[in-house]
């Protein structure tokens, strides 16, 4: 019998994941919070984590993290917001298995952790072949056939060939590393490595260490020497993604790297030659960040000798019913279902929606509503409800905001936390469509607080 160590700071969720599980044959046990879940790691000894993002003393990566240093095999699953977009990407580059997002569906949950648990049954042996075969390995970028696509495919073929610095722009969730690894796979470079590092997911403090790497006792904490991404992507190719999240000093350590083709660990004396193709992604313009200070104008200019921009999901017109049609054939596949398109209604949706969270959103919703679905049609229901309802908030979005507070009542201090508190709200609400999910995680507050707030605010 595997056994599940279940991580969250809601009661409910726990006493919901332990019955549900322990009745599809799990043993569980659960924690109420990250450190208390870390302390049960050693005595219980899980098959496999599962563990909110949000959590009352740590968050979710450092559970993460801690839990991969004491069982570096074990597989984690992480929960997260709905649309999370980057906390997903970042998780999953920690080590993550897989991500689900709330609000839960236990049969979703039920089915990553069959998947996730696969691989403990085979032996050392057979664990490369394993690795090998994941399906990400082998997914190429789907450009879609409309013009604003055809023109991206166009500077992909050109530049790709090259040996060209590139720096690809785009919105979060759009496909910017997937453009980057299709520029490697149609370059020279083709068979030597293609290494992702997230800059906006490395603390300052370790940034310098992820990319040069450092010999062992250079700091506190290098118990070990360090190989770094350049090193990893020597022959091949290094994408470094939000390059803008680079602290000054990494960029002055990087640009010399650059010039040079050679590189020093930390703590190290010896100067290693490399031979690495540099992509690098921004959802920021390179040039406001040279204008606020926080980017070296030299090192963009070094970055800068091709850019590509990777359009939005919601500019790209009919290309949203390819990509939508491309994701059920991947589920279908994944899920072993046979769901054959989706209902004229939801068509309708997916053409209005404007789709914030671009192919990554779209991607997680087909997922979604393909498990949900029993029919051989996605209907509506099957649908998140901001996707749904978007029109109707989008009219509400129009609206003047009526302030809880009245006017007779401005002048007391009170009252006027309140009332900037109620337009702090409606403006997150606004800049998410509605959903509370988002607007909570962009208050950095609970789902239940924030419903809470509205409630009292008459929202």
């Amino acid at each position: 019998m595997h056994k599940i160590l279940v991580v969250d700071d809601d009661k409910d969720i726990c006493l919901l994941m332990n019955r549900f599980l322990t009745k599809n044959g799990y043993e569980v046990e659960t924690a109420l919070s990250g450190l208390s879940g870390l302390s049960k790691l050693a005595d219980f000894k899980p098959d496999l984590l599962l563990t909110d993002f949000k959590l009352g003393d740590i968050d979710g990566s450092e559970v993460l993290k801690k839990a991969k240093e004491i069982m570096p095999r074990l597989p984690v699953i992480v929960i997260t917001g709905y649309s999370d977009i980057k906390v997903a990407i970042n998780v999953m580059k920690m080590g993550a298995f897989d991500y689900v997002t709330k609000p839960l569906f236990p049969e979703e949950i039920l089915l990553n952790i069959r998947k996730a648990l696969k691989p403990q049954k085979v032996d050392s042996g057979e664990t490369e072949n394993v690795k090998e075969k994941k399906p990400e390995k082998k997914q190429t970028y789907l450009f879609g056939s409309s013009g604003i696509s055809k023109n991206l495919m166009k500077q992909v073929n050109l530049v790709a060939p090259t040996n060209f610095s590139v720096i690809v722009y785009g919105e979060s969730g759009a496909g910017k590393e997937a453009i980057a690894k299709t520029i490697h796979e149609k370059s020279k470079r083709k068979k030597g490595p293609f290494v992702a590092m997230d800059c906006g997911a490395i603390s300052k403090e370790l940034a310098g260490s992820e990319l040069f790497g450092h010999e062992k006792g250079s700091f506190t904490g290098a118990v070990n020497q360090k190989i770094g991404h350049f090193e990893l992507a020597n022959g091949g190719t290094l994408f470094l993604d939000e390059v803008a999240n680079l602290s000054y000093e990494v960029q002055v350590s990087l640009l010399r790297v650059v010039q040079e083709q050679k590189l020093k660990r930390i703590g190290g004396n010896k100067e290693i030659d490399i031979d690495v193709r540099i992509l690098v992604a921004s959802n920021e313009r390179l040039t406001d960040a040279i204008a606020k200070g926080t980017f070296r104008e030299d090192l963009y200019h070094r970055f800068n000798e091709f850019s590509v921009e990777v359009p939005s999901l919601r500019e790209r017109g009919k290309d949203v019913f390819e990509f939508a049609e491309y994701f059920l054939s991947e589920t279908n596949r994944e899920l072993e279902k046979d769901v054959k398109g989706f209902s004229e209604e939801v068509k309708e949706h997916f053409k209005t929606y404007p789709w914030p969270g671009n192919l990554r959103e779209l991607r997680n919703v087909i997922k979604r509503a393909t498990l949900l679905t029993e029919s051989d049609i996605i209907e509506s229901g099957s649908l998140p409800f901001e996707i749904v309802n978007y029109e109707k908030l989008k009219f509400v979005d129009d609206k003047p905001a009526e302030s809880p507070v009245s006017s007779s009542s401005q002048g007391q201090l009170k009252n006027a936390a309140t009332e900037a508190e109620y337009q702090m709200i409606m403006e997150a609400l606004k800049k998410v469509n509605f959903s509370k999910s988002k607007a909570a995680a962009l208050l950095n507050i609970d789902r239940k607080t924030l419903y809470n707030k509205m409630k009292k605010m008459n929202m």
